[in-house]
């Protein structure tokens, strides 16, 4: 299966969708050379020439293309090997679909392989923190719960107060019973997210 589609967000180590920022200076002195290396070598699209362009234009800089193109050349070379495929994918990077013919291949098993993992790992995860929020839930309504005994029981309480606390106590009541089945039911998803993951880490070479 593959994922290279799939586009995260610009605080990853793949930054193909940030904004180039090159200040005046860096557009003037800069080697455009060591700008493509750089971006080939982080894995970031073909289109970043035109960011650096962009940021450029204002200061009447036009970027070296064919320097660019031969730096970015280099990076992606070092860039699309199965180690960065990998490492790429499991941490959840974008992979922009970048590698030579001739490189892409091993670079995007390994990628897949790696991602698999992340998006396995992910889902326990994820799992565990909805788990953390509906127990979180319970204990509040817990609390909500004694104070509406409370109100129930205080002799200074008006009518209409232990009214309320009644109604409070129930309403919270059937909550924490929902909240339990819920559990329940993301104990067992949970479960088996995790035998997944744990028979995937058994079939997967780590780069």
């Amino acid at each position: 299966m593959k994922f290279t589609t799939l586009a995260l967000a610009c605080s990853t180590l793949l930054l193909g969708a940030c904004a180039s920022k090159m200040s005046k200076d860096e557009c003037r002195t800069v080697d455009w050379r060591t700008v493509g290396y750089e971006d080939g070598v982080s894995g970031r699209p073909g289109d970043r020439i035109g960011e650096h362009r962009r940021a450029c234009a204002e200061y009447g800089v036009t970027p070296d293309l064919n320097a660019y193109l031969a730096g970015r050349e280099a990076g992606l070379r070092e860039y699309c090997q199965p180690y960065n495929g990998y490492r790429a994918g499991v941490n959840g990077y974008t992979y922009f679909d970048t590698c030579p013919a001739e490189l892409a291949p091993a670079f995007e098993k390994a990628y897949d392989d790696g991602r698999a993992l992340y998006v396995r790992e992910h889902r326990v995860a994820e799992a565990d923190e909805q788990l953390e929020d509906k127990r979180r839930e319970i204990r509040r309504l817990e609390d909500r719960v004694a104070e509406s005994a409370f109100d129930v029981l205080d002799t200074k309480a008006t009518p209409e107060q232990r009214t309320q606390g009644v109604l409070d106590t129930k309403q919270a009541a059937e909550r924490i019973g929902q909240l339990k089945a819920q559990i329940a039911e993301l104990e067992k998803e949970r479960a088996r997210y995790q035998a997944e993951l744990d028979a995937y880490r058994k079939t997967v070479v780590p780069r």
